[in-house]
């Protein structure tokens, strides 16, 4: 007996729906979609956000055709405009050369230098795609903190806003004390509890404009703005005791778990990224080299 292809292959009926439910208003974003600075974006809240070549812009793009001040977005009531900032290579808006204020809609593809970004509205249904690119993009899958790429173009970023302003920053980097021996022991998955318990540690302590990333295995970076060498110490002291206190039970037996921590803050010898942080990996390599579970500064 043949089956009764009607009972049992029909297509199902499909009931329309208004499409996933938002659990927060998004703002809108410029998004680089061509050229250099692929895949980076800039949301456009209540500040204006800067595009240019300068490491002080709010999206950076780092190009000679881009000027230091390229452009200028802004939310203007309930739309958003852009305004060229005397580029010399003239900002365009869906290629066409801008004069003075332009409003922007959905979509809308700007040309900056040899870049393109597109400018994407709160309401856009591509909101939702670019935000989850964008946090894969710039977060490590494991602890949910930066990864050690996104934490270097901040770094870049804060740095250079720190020195023009000759306000203070300090760098800590963090590093788990023997943990090789708890991942061979207890296996990786236990290994990866513990950091995604450290992470949650480094979360709780950080202030909102402080930069946590994961920038290796088991190594953390923080980068304080406003912190000068001392402050950074007592900060670090705060964080090391807490993840000395801090029950770790990794195979499901009691472990105590340390950390030992570097600290360098910038200063005329010390005006660079990779500067700052070879300063403060020789701290952190003092730290382990004197006993571990310690906080060094490097002078």
């Amino acid at each position: 007996m043949e089956p009764d292809t009607e009972l049992h292959d029909t297509t199902q009926r499909t009931v329309l729906s208004h499409g996933p439910l938002r659990s927060a208003p998004r703002s809108a974003c410029v998004v680089v979609i061509h050229g250099e600075g692929l895949g980076r974006r800039a949301d456009i809240t209540d500040a204006a956000v800067l595009v240019g070549r300068s490491q002080e812009a709010d999206l950076v793009i780092a190009h000679k055709s881009v000027s230091r001040e390229h452009c200028r977005v802004w939310r203007d009531g309930n739309g958003y405009r852009i305004r060229d900032l005397g580029a010399t290579n003239a900002t365009r808006v869906n290629d066409v050369r801008i004069s003075g204020d332009t409003a922007l809609a959905d979509g809308d593809q700007v040309t900056v230098g040899e870049s393109i970004l597109k400018f994407i509205s709160q309401d856009s249904v591509e909101a939702s795609y670019h935000e989850e690119i964008y946090q894969l993009a710039t977060h490590d899958a494991l602890t949910e903190l930066y990864n050690r790429r996104h934490f270097i173009e901040m770094a870049d970023k804060e740095i250079a806003r720190s020195i023009r302003h000759a306000r203070p920053l300090s760098l800590c980097i963090v590093d788990v004390d023997l943990f090789k021996p708890v991942n061979d022991r207890y296996g990786h998955i236990s290994g990866d509890e513990v950091l995604r318990q450290i992470a949650l540690l480094l979360r709780r302590h950080v202030r909102s404009d402080d930069i946590a990333a994961r920038i290796g295995g088991e190594e953390f970076a923080l980068l304080l703005p406003e912190c000068d060498a001392e402050a950074a110490r007592v900060f670090a002291e705060r964080l090391r005791e807490a993840v000395a206190d801090a029950p770790f039970a990794p195979g499901g037996e009691p472990q105590r778990i340390t950390v030992s921590i570097g600290i360098a803050a910038l200063s005329p010898q010390r005006d660079t990224r990779p500067a700052l942080m070879a300063a403060a990996d020789t701290a952190l390599y003092r730290a382990k080299s004197e006993g571990r579970n310690r906080v060094c500064v490097e002078a």
